[in-house]
């Protein structure tokens, strides 16, 4: 999170994840510039690198090494991170637009959103075929095609440019790889393939595509796409079980409603890298450079990108701009499937494996940058310190969430020195998830939570706070009736402050109506980091407490763990081998995100005892039941749904900051293997599942209508006599 020293005034957007954009905030997170928001927009938490989608269609590259983590970056950088897609700009109110329909403000915005190769208006490619671009699509279709194929596939590749060419080849040579024996066919509407390269390198590349006995078609033109078939325009049909464009550069439609000046669809940009429009900058392939046109290459989005570090900073802060001067020419290392490539300058023909050696090295080197991140140093004690002050402070920041939240201990403590409720109308006291009023024939429950910020996104952060609240309501079995809010802000400037509240209060507002509950007002204030909180109220005929658990019940959990972990590993923005961090985070998210209303509804009818799985994790909320029946239970350690990394994550030792008091409140009262499965039973969860338990004879029911209902449930464990103890096999 930013530094309180310095309130937010100016916001920065980077719309889209390309090279030009992933270098920037590179930079960005060694030297941040005082005073500036910075958010980045895109569709998924990685990006492609270019160089390597070659490699990694020719199986030389696993795909968690060619991809670019934007979560772990953004990180670094101290970004807002959306992912979601722009689909237009708001130029008169300085806002990018959402496809979800949510608008960002910009007071400089920088668009680097690269190229599709798609053809629209071919019959059947949008159902049948794969664009070579945007590159992670084609990643994972090839993937899945490669698991599955027959063994002797047909393929059909459109486009014999450099591109079409270079990706024949590495699929040909994937496919022999696996021991199949494919049918390539590489078509060419012009009547010379491979156009615009030497003649030294075209003739290389036409030998090595005849190594791999591709058949090349030129004056042929695509008419449609079937399942299993490609027909040209004279008729002729190609059998086809994977069909790919790599043809040509086509914009992005959206650019079209910018107002922007634009050549052919894109973004026509000046020396400054600006467009036509001086808060608008563009880079990498979606951009046209007027004053010096030069192909479709990401060489000028690496190039381009110091120059545009430099000039945003430059326009958020009133500096001199600089100027891009691209190279005339460049050297194309173009790789032919087996580990050789051929290089194209000066149309010399160079090939060999030393020139394919050599790429890597670039291509290795280049992604080197987004591997690992300098590690900031933490502050060090000031002379004089009071005794205790460096193990209040911990080993590592405080996480958010329910990671920051008060030990078991520490509260059990502090909630023992409260009074019984006096009160007659006053059911449920502290101890159990919300309190619970008599209310005419029924009762109301009331509950409140708040979190700490663990990501930049305040819309985010807003919707997952109000899930995580409603918690305590539908853990009740109760219908939620009505919210009211208690939101800190950071510093900010009065445009953020405006922003960042409306968007607060818009994204809480859409989870309470969804919910049936309204938001009736509440309370603001200005702090030194950002927390969501809010009080609710719900309503039922007769509550679930946590207490009521009996002796044979089946124990379901509706959600998967490792929301702690997860969130803690993302914090450090740590690296793991072959594991992309970002996609573990968006499938938490979207976990944290699932609210528990459905899962509530079915459950209620026949629980026995139920409870919201939270800070303490789900060993300490087991606990907490057994403790209220007199009971004990036994665990299936391996039916305990996990989200994905989560393992992974807790064998790196990567745990929250509640998690040693978790362990440490068990301890004595719980059995169980060493393991990472089981560092997460005590992993603190934020908006995690229900944990109810249900008579045998409605187990099986239950947790079949739940996943009827899309629920992640699992049957866990069962509950045994006492004394209170928790059996882990």
């Amino acid at each position: 999170m930013h530094s309180p020293e310095w309130p937010q005034t100016q916001d920065l957007v980077l719309i889209g994840g390309g090279h030009a954009h992933a270098l920037v905030l590179r930079k960005w997170g060694m030297a941040p510039q005082p005073g500036t928001r910075i958010t980045v927009i895109n569709p998924g938490p990685v990006a492609p690198y270019t160089g390597m989608l070659p490699g990694h269609i020719a199986g030389h590259y696993t795909r968690a090494e060619m991809m670019i983590d934007l979560v772990r970056l953004g990180r670094f950088a101290d970004a807002k991170v959306v992912l979601g897609r722009a689909t237009g700009l708001d130029r008169d109110n300085q806002q990018v637009i959402l496809q979800d329909g949510r608008r960002l403000r910009y007071d400089v915005a920088s668009i680097d959103i690269g190229i599709a190769s798609n053809l629209p208006n071919l019959t059947g490619f949008d159902d049948h075929a794969t664009s070579a671009k945007p590159l992670g699509g084609y990643a994972e279709a090839w993937d899945a095609f490669v698991k599955t194929a027959p063994q002797a596939p047909n393929l059909v590749i459109i486009g014999a440019g450099v591109g079409g060419a270079e990706l024949a080849m590495a699929s040909a040579h994937r496919l022999q790889a696996s021991g199949r024996k494919p049918n390539i066919t590489l078509l060419e509407r012009e009547s010379l393939a491979l156009p615009h390269i030497g003649t030294g390198a075209r003739a290389a590349l036409m030998a090595q595509l005849a190594h791999y006995n591709v058949t090349l078609l030129t004056d042929s033109e695509p008419a449609a796409v079937t399942a299993n078939s490609v027909t040209l325009t004279n008729g002729q049909t190609l059998p086809s079980n994977f069909t790919l464009s790599v043809a040509g550069a086509q914009p992005q439609a959206w650019l079209q409603t910018t107002g922007l000046n634009l050549h052919q669809g894109f973004i026509t940009i000046s020396p400054s890298l600006q467009s036509s429009d001086p808060r608008v900058f563009a880079a990498g392939d979606c951009a046209h450079m007027g004053f010096a046109p030069r192909p479709k290459a990401g060489v000028f989005a690496v190039r381009q990108a110091p120059i545009l570090y430099h000039n945003l900073r430059a326009a958020l802060s009133g500096a001199a701009m600089r100027t891009y001067a691209p190279q005339r020419d460049y050297l194309k290392l173009i790789s032919t499937g087996r580990k050789r490539a051929v290089a194209d300058k000066l149309g010399l023909r160079l090939e060999g494996a030393w020139l394919w050696q050599w790429k890597d090295h670039i291509d290795r080197k280049f992604m080197a940058k987004f591997a690992d991140y300098p590690a900031m140093p933490a502050p060090k004690l000031p002379r004089g310190a009071a005794l205790g002050l460096a193990d209040a402070l911990g080993d590592k920041p405080l996480c958010g969430g329910c990671g920051a939240k008060l030990g078991g201990a520490s509260l059990t403590a502090a909630l023992q020195a409260l009074p019984k409720p006096a009160r007659a109308d006053v059911l449920y006291g502290p101890g159990d998830d919300a309190g619970v009023l008599a209310l005419g024939q029924g009762v109301q429950v009331l509950t409140t939570d708040h979190l700490r910020s663990f990501t930049n996104d305040a819309g985010l952060m807003a919707r997952i706070t109000a899930i995580h609240a409603l918690g305590d309501i539908w853990a009740m079995g109760a219908q939620p009736q009505s919210a009211l809010s208690q939101i800190t802000l950071p510093r900010l400037g009065p445009n953020q402050q405006a922003e960042t509240m409306a968007e607060i209060l818009a994204a809480a507002a859409s989870v309470f109506t969804a919910a049936g509950a309204d938001i009736l007002g509440g309370h603001s204030s200005i702090g030194a980091e950002l927390t969501i909180g809010f009080s609710l109220t719900g309503l039922a005929q007769k509550p679930i407490s946590k207490s009521g658990a009996r002796l044979g019940d089946a124990i379901i959990l509706t959600k998967p763990l490792g929301t702690g972990t997860i969130l803690a590993a993302e914090m450090a923005a740590a690296h793991v081998e072959n594991l992309m961090l970002g996609e573990v985070v968006a499938a938490c998210f979207a976990s944290m995100l699932h609210p528990l209303g459905r899962a509530s509804a079915i459950l209620a009818p026949y629980a026995t005892a139920m409870t919201d799985v939270t800070g303490f994790g789900l060993a300490g909320h087991l606990l907490e039941m057994l403790e209220g029946a007199g009971l004990g239970a036994t665990l299936n350690l391996d039916a305990v749904p996990l989200l994905h990394g989560a393992e992974d994550l807790a064998a790196m030792g990567i745990a929250s900051t509640i998690a040693p008091a978790n362990r440490a409140l068990c301890l004595g009262r719980i059995t169980a293997p060493n393991s990472p499965r089981t560092a997460l039973l005590y992993d603190p969860q934020t908006a995690g599942g229900l944990l109810a338990t249900v008579p045998q004879s409605q187990a099986q029911i239950t947790l079949d209508a739940l996943i009827a209902a899309g629920e992640p449930a699992a049957i866990i464990g069962h509950i045994g006599a006492g004394p209170v103890f928790l059996r882990v096999v």
